[in-house]
């Protein structure tokens, strides 16, 4: 299972008509076959700059990188994403055993 999390902080001020529909723009990357428990975050600490934070879930690399090409995905990063967002950190994330990662794992 792989874990797929991007914090961001948008260009929009803070609870506008545009960081509203920005934000249902996103949500609806969770229609693509493959994303699992989608989920659109607000921050709620003081301790990082950004924003919101979408996390959705893939079942292997082969979900997660139909997910990266499917044009829907494509469509928003560079109609919506690239126009619209400030600043963000991209982070992908696979569980491990025992506090161990598999041996598949360690590359």
């Amino acid at each position: 299972m792989i874990t797929h999390t991007v914090a961001f902080k948008l260009k929009h001020p803070a609870g506008s008509a545009a960081e509203r529909e920005f934000l249902a723009k996103g949500c609806r990357l969770a229609e693509i076959d493959g994303v699992e428990n989608f989920r659109c975050l607000r921050q709620i600490s003081q301790k990082n700059p950004y924003d919101f934070n979408f996390s959705m879930q893939f079942a292997d690399q082969s979900a997660y990188d139909h997910y990266n090409q499917h044009p829907d995905h494509q469509n928003f990063v560079q109609n919506v994403w690239l126009p619209e967002v400030a600043d963000f950190l991209e982070a992908d994330f696979v569980e491990m055993e025992n506090g161990l990662p598999s041996p598949a794992q360690e590359n």
